[in-house]
């Protein structure tokens, strides 16, 4: 009876890469057999010539609580009666080289806090979620059809407690996600939250996959977490890491002394890549995913470093492979997994967003399976961003001469479904904060800001914004380090934050700005080529064709009292958003009156308004149909 509970059939998918759920099976899990009370183990170590869980609970000795290797499958499983939940475990294995060290439990849900390695038995049982309301209206509404703005946050930095301590995932939940809905976003994405041994790693260099981290609290306090946020309406993305894992010994390399998970070394992250010739690591990863998904009520996975998983020779510069279908130096075996991987999760949660974080030109990532694609829902847009910066941290002078930077991105704006990510990478390591990175003067570096956040709103693309940056931190993200809230005492900051504020209550609210982001019958150029003045102009329309929205964006730190624009319809137009007004820190140079068309034919369009552009700013007009 003991043996049954993982049946020898199960095991045998397991291997083949099929058993999706294995965390209903792996690990430790609190059960009663035969009429015992206590705590089942099962591990996957198939080249071990002895496995024993050892813990407090035997003084750390492997001869007492030996495994049974169930066939040949690999999996050693052992019933421990009276054990109970709060145990610290490990595995004692030995290799077939007669090498005996310890292992954490890959499956574990629990573990101790750094700098301690060990496992904890714990159940995910008996958290009362709250969010089935929740739940419901994003089975019954894609959230493809709403719009979409992230913000990105890494747990132990954001506030800290006056102890110099982070916030837990509880404080968090009553701190955070007020923040989130008075900010306007409809989404929170989370760096890495499952167990790490490194608080230098970010999160991106794991040692136990179904272990929240115990930095912040337990997995229950988590689930408060998460559950807060479904029942303030906002969607929580976790950042989820399949292409590699980190060396420590307690992890999973080497497991039982072989290269188990592992096929080689990652030399970009001095990390393992995982072996993804081997079946029972599709199960492993796949079984994840389905677990944060299914345990956690998590709503998307932002999917890292996939480049360097397809890739196999990831570090060369872009433009020295060129893809086919799969890619001529594409990692078939990882290729097929990301396949399978959203093939399964959209089997079971057809209302999930899975998003990649891939850095090339690789084709399709948002592509059908059945067309050949991936399969994701979304991609960062990793092109779009770099241009983008690389242009704002240009001198005025030399902005005419990079103009193609703003532009080069619309051909290709629909070849994917895309994310237009300023993320933690772009603040760290040199770079420079994103409000640092603007050039000139202290006023004309907010106005900079405010109108590169402007145009990414207007840009075809769901948003995201790495947290500080919507008040302005000037010096970078540190990990260690909590933001400078203390910034938004100066009043430049302060109306920084009412900026995006705004900008965010704004997008929600006019779906011209959304609605029609995946090919050109939501975007149209007004005025593409003004390289002197730096100057873009285009129209992002709605559903019909009265819904339009005029965007005016000024890169140079000129004035212009009156500016003609040509527009295709007559009517009038009124100003909207203006990242110039003295509210927010500009120097007020705002349309207050309502602009009709002229019967003046401009830029090859049949009508034109003048309007004011202020220096440094964008300005947002909406339509008004007579």
């Amino acid at each position: 009876m003991i043996e049954k509970f993982i049946d020898l059939d199960e095991l045998y998918l397991f291997n083949q890469g099929e058993l999706f759920h294995s965390y209903l099976k792996f690990g430790a899990h609190i059960v009663e057999l035969n009429q015992q009370r206590g705590v089942h183990f099962a591990l996957w170590a198939p080249f071990a010539k002895r496995v024993s869980v050892v813990g407090n609970f035997n003084e750390w000795h492997g001869h007492n609580h030996h495994m049974r290797l169930q066939g040949k499958t690999g999996v050693w499983t052992l019933f421990i009666p009276e054990l109970a939940a709060g145990e610290v475990y490990k595995y004692e294995i030995e290799s077939e080289k007669g090498e005996v060290f310890l292992k954490a439990d890959p499956f574990a849900f629990y573990a101790e806090l750094r700098p301690q390695t060990a496992s904890l038995v714990y159940s995910l049982e008996n958290y009362s979620w709250r969010d089935q309301a929740w739940l419901d209206m994003r089975m019954k509404n894609h959230p493809s059809q709403k719009p979409f703005l992230i913000y990105e946050v890494h747990a132990g930095s954001w506030k800290w407690k006056s102890n110099y301590s982070s916030y837990t995932y509880r404080e968090l939940a009553h701190e955070l996600v007020p923040y989130l809905k008075d900010m306007g976003y409809t989404h929170l994405e989370l760096l890495p939250l499952m167990e790490h041994p490194y608080d230098g790693s970010w999160g991106y260099q794991i040692t136990g996959y179904y272990a929240a981290t115990s930095r912040y609290g337990t997995p229950h306090d988590l689930m408060y977490l998460i559950d807060q946020c479904h029942l303030a309406g906002i969607g929580v993305i976790l950042d989820w890491v399949p292409g590699h894992f980190c060396k420590d010994a307690h992890g999973l390399a080497k497991f039982d002394g072989t290269a188990l998970y592992e096929s080689e070394e990652h030399q970009e992250w001095g990390t393992y890549k995982f072996d993804f010739a081997r079946t029972e690591v599709w199960s492993f990863l796949i079984s994840n995913a389905l677990f944060w998904l299914d345990k956690y009520h998590i709503d998307g996975l932002r999917v890292d470093g996939i480049t360097s998983m397809i890739l196999l020779d990831f570090g060369k510069k872009q433009g020295e492979w060129q893809p086919n279908r799969y890619g001529e130096n594409g990692n078939l075996e990882a290729i097929e997994f990301l396949r399978l991987l959203n093939q399964t999760v959209k089997r079971y949660y057809p209302d999930v967003w899975m998003i990649a974080e891939e850095s090339t030109d690789w084709p399709r990532v948002t592509g059908g399976l059945d067309d050949g694609g991936l399969g994701f829902d979304y991609k960062w847009n990793m092109g779009w961003m770099n241009d983008t910066l690389r242009y704002m941290s240009k001198e005025f002078s030399d902005r005419k001469n990079f103009h193609n930077l703003l532009t080069f991105s619309m051909m290709y704006a629909f070849s994917e479904n895309f994310i237009l990510p300023f993320s933690h990478d772009e603040v760290v390591h040199g770079k420079k904060s994103l409000l640092d990175k603007m050039p000139g003067d202290y006023w004309q570096k907010f106005a900079g800001l405010r109108l590169l956040f402007l145009y990414q709103y207007c840009h075809p693309g769901a948003k995201l914004l790495f947290m500080g940056s919507e008040f302005g931190q000037f010096i970078e993200w540190r990990y260690y380090d909590v933001l400078e809230w203390f910034l938004l005492d100066y009043e430049k900051h302060h109306q920084l934050q009412d900026f995006v504020r705004a900008l965010n209550k704004l997008y929600q609210h006019e779906s011209c700005l959304w609605a029609k982001d995946k090919d050109w019958s939501g975007f149209e150029w007004c005025d593409v080529h003004n390289t002197e003045q730096s100057i873009v102009t285009f129209f992002r329309k709605g559903k019909t064709e009265k819904e339009a929205i005029l965007v005016v964006l000024n890169f140079q730190p000129l004035y212009y009292e009156e500016y003609r624009i040509g527009v295709p319809g007559s009517g009038y137009y009124q100003e909207i958003l203006n990242s110039d007004g003295s509210s927010f820190g500009g120097s007020g140079q705002i349309n207050q009156e309502i602009l009709p068309t002229e019967d003046v034919s401009w830029n090859g369009k049949a009508y034109s308004i003048k309007i004011k552009i202020p220096p440094l700013a964008g300005v947002l007009f909406k339509y008004c149909f007579e």
